[in-house]
């Protein structure tokens, strides 16, 4: 005999989908009192830094209660490039990129102005060669990409988009996979022996698997620029290198190491979790260069 939930069951859990997705969408939030951008990043599962660049807050900023805050979408490659200590150069696929410039004008913001002309932030602070804690004020004139498919896209920053979930439905995994093989032993990965998954799309970098709790080691020495769990990835560390490269250790069940401290090659960065959507014992590893994916397996080692 077939069991079926209660009605008032199913809406519940339906609300309590459809609650958790908008929570997660590019929307706003009205500060608390008592709330700091550093608590609003956790809630939110997205870095200081994004929250920085998408409102223009400096570092010296004081949240007020009432006030309302941009919580963008979460970008790992956005987060990677407003991580960096300071920001390289332009990259290779902007430094030869025809450019317009425009005014900057009130309340206008890194990624406010970065989503109208499709670009990232990360390209956007490299056509300009800003840092990564940069603040802009009105009249300051940016470069901007001149490419008409790029040019003056509407901004639909404001508008709501709620997914539904059926919930009799597996969340499908909406990564794109590519070829699978695995590690030669000439390469050093985070894990031993890994089977190697690319990963392809807006996420670019490896699947590795690994033993259960299997210790994730640093492969190039630098500084753990930031620790915590980032929306869609899990617990997340990233370690800049002296020439500004972003490694990106991705999926922990733990994490070993904190902001700030300097990282040695071979040095135990957290253990290797569970994935969610295959229940395998995985991380995805990411490198990249002024927010720019690279290739992982190409990347500099120590």
């Amino acid at each position: 005999m077939k069991k079926y939930l209660p009605r008032k069951c199913i809406n519940f859990i339906s609300l309590f989908f459809i609650l958790s997705i908008c929570a997660f969408a590019d929307s706003s939030y009205k500060v608390n009192k008592g709330d700091t951008l550093y608590s609003i990043s956790r809630k939110y599962q997205i870095t200081v830094a994004e929250l920085r660049a998408a409102n223009n807050l400096s570092e010296n900023d004081v949240l007020k209660a009432g006030q309302k805050l941009i919580i963008p979408e979460a970008d790992i490659s956005t987060a990677a490039a407003l991580s960096t200590s300071k920001n390289a150069n332009s990259s290779a696929n902007v430094s030869n990129t025809k450019t317009t410039v425009i005014e900057v004008q009130k309340g206008d913001t890194l990624y406010s102005i970065s989503k109208k002309y499709g670009l990232s932030v990360a390209d956007l602070l490299a056509i300009n060669n800003l840092d990564s804690s940069a603040v802009i004020k009105v009249g300051q004139k940016l470069k901007v990409k001149s490419n008409e498919e790029n040019t003056a896209k509407k901004d639909n920053s404001n508008t709501e988009k709620t997914t539904v979930i059926n919930v009799t439905e597996k969340v499908p995994d909406t990564r794109t996979y590519g070829n699978t093989f695995t590690a030669d032993s000439s390469t050093k990965w985070p894990v031993s022996n890994p089977k190697i998954t690319q990963v392809k799309g807006k996420i670019s970098g490896v699947q590795l698997s690994a033993k259960k709790d299997e210790n994730v080691l640093c492969i190039h020495e630098g500084t753990v620029m930031y620790v915590g769990t980032y929306r869609g990835f899990g617990q997340v560390v990233f370690v800049q290198s002296k020439t500004g490269l972003i490694y990106a250790y991705t999926g922990l069940s733990t994490v070993k190491v904190k902001k700030g401290e300097y990282a040695v090659s071979g040095a135990e960065l957290g253990k290797a979790g569970i994935d969610s959507l295959t229940g395998n014992s995985q991380i995805t590893f990411m490198v990249f260069q002024n927010g720019q994916p690279i290739d992982p397996g190409k990347a500099p080692r120590s």
